[in-house]
């Protein structure tokens, strides 16, 4: 390994801005079995589908409609 690294022609990562936070949610029981079943069918992560699920709804502006009684 090098003593000294020449950082004079780095630039910064133009994938930064894209990278995930971690948070904490509260998921029904029920609501995860379901991504964890299509997970396997598909293989990717249970927690990758629900992210691009809520992307998709995000990007399409799709509104949660409740009618409440």
């Amino acid at each position: 390994m090098r003593k000294e690294y020449d950082f004079s022609k780095a630039r910064k990562n133009p994938y930064a801005s894209q990278l995930k936070k971690q948070i904490t949610i509260r998921l029904d029981e029920e609501s995860i079995t379901y991504f964890k079943a299509i997970s396997e069918d598909v293989g990717v992560p249970y927690q990758s589908l629900i992210n691009l699920y809520l992307r998709d709804c995000a990007t399409s502006q799709r509104k949660l409609n409740l009618n409440w009684k």
